[in-house]
């Protein structure tokens, strides 16, 4: 079976892009954000609040430890996921790692009216998501088995790219694991 993750920055559509490759694929879809939430009861900026950042950071790998142990799964880490080593290795290990690679400009256009957004709730948002760009990117480009330009195609477009990048890499690879490092 097969364990798909998607990475990428917050509003690179993982969630939507992670549904849409799930159903199509007849595998389950979690999102790790979404979890963290059902299990605790409470949304992501509560947690942030009454644990900070890193205590979120670390339900997040916890989560990520459990649900990467699993086949049959599609999985939409949090933007920072990425940020820890042990999780950018449990993901390169254990599946497919698609990063969804959006411009900051239409990142901007999708997060600057979510409140739900811990991160962007600064007094210039829009310079936190290109900060946070630079300082992300080359992590998942190092974790990311293939990259997938996006932002501004439907979600079934993306699966094709998705699809298409994963059969290129697992040809190029000549391994059902798509580990091109």
């Amino acid at each position: 079976m097969v364990l798909v993750i998607l990475v990428g920055m917050m509003g690179a559509g993982k969630t939507t892009v992670g549904r849409e490759y799930a159903r199509r694929h007849h595998l389950r879809f979690v999102d790790c954000d979404h979890e963290i939430e059902a299990r605790t009861g409470v949304k992501v900026p509560t947690i942030f609040e009454i644990e900070g950042e890193a205590g979120f950071r670390r339900r997040e790998s916890q989560l990520i430890d459990e649900l990467t142990q699993e086949s049959g799964l599609v999985l939409a880490t949090g933007g920072g996921a990425v940020l820890n080593p042990d999780n950018r290795a449990m993901m390169s290990e254990r599946g497919i790692v698609v990063y969804l690679n959006v411009p900051t400009q239409i990142l901007w256009e999708r997060t600057r009216n979510d409140r739900n957004r811990p991160l962007l709730q600064v007094a210039n948002p829009r310079e936190r998501i290109e900060t946070l760009h630079r300082e992300r990117d080359p992590l998942y480009r190092a974790v990311a088995d293939v990259i997938v330009d996006g932002g501004r195609g439907n979600p079934g477009g993306m699966v094709r790219l998705i699809d298409k990048a994963i059969e290129t890499c697992k040809k190029t690879n000549a391994n059902t694991e798509c580990r091109p490092r």
